[in-house]
């Protein structure tokens, strides 16, 4: 029931996921930007890792649909929460030292902020289901993970320039910014918010701060 969910959900792509590089021939400010930045990233990335191990978790076909609204309800709760600190992590770490780097920033904090709201929206929608009608459930849950896939398709183009030349290249060397390992446990999250079971976030090639 929940499988096309989860698979949507791992289709999509988080901010600074991807990259990947070891060029050492960046500029010192430019890596003193990608620090500033990668080090608010690393914990809504676990945050966003976690919501999705929690829904992958709530996939099986004898799953009662009141569990899975439940869990999936979190997990957009958590992805969206994440998404926003993401582009507040972009935003207060001001432009990066390069050409253009102005627009390139005020372009990814849009799009990390419009996947916040997309998500807020999708936790919405999950709440609305009726949960006692397990056919239209499973009806909803479809047209969300359709939902799903084009948030994670649609608006990234701004973070990959975010994450392009040498921003890109000293981004993909912090620590912060290489893509976490779900915890074991959906509950492993932070304190201050919804179990990662019950909150979820996107996945996709670029990636997006909360």
């Amino acid at each position: 029931m929940n499988k096309k969910l989860a698979a949507a959900l791992s289709c999509g792509a988080v901010l600074v996921l991807t990259l990947s590089g070891c060029s050492d021939d960046s500029d010192n400010k430019v890596n003193d930007w990608a620090k500033k930045v990668c080090d608010q990233v690393q914990p809504q990335l676990q945050k966003i890792a976690n919501a999705n191990a929690s829904i992958q978790q709530q996939t099986a076909d004898n799953s009662k649909p009141a569990d899975v609204q439940k869990t999936d309800s979190a997990a957009f709760k958590q992805i969206s929460q994440a998404y926003k600190a993401l582009g507040s992590a972009v935003d207060s770490a001001g432009p990066p030292p390069v050409d253009d780097g102005e627009t390139t920033q005020k372009e990814a904090v849009k799009e990390l902020n419009a996947s916040s709201v997309a998500y807020a929206d999708l936790q919405k929608k999950v709440d609305a289901l009726d949960t006692k009608d397990q056919a239209k459930f499973a009806d909803g849950l479809k047209g969300i993970a359709d939902e799903l896939n084009k948030i994670s398709t649609n608006g990234d183009q701004a973070l990959k320039k975010l994450q392009s030349g040498e921003v890109g290249t000293a981004m993909a060397k912090q620590e912060g910014c290489q893509k976490p390992t779900a915890s074991a446990s959906p509950s492993a999250g932070s304190p201050n918010e919804a179990s990662p079971s019950k909150d979820a976030s996107p996945s996709a090639s670029p990636s997006k701060k909360s």
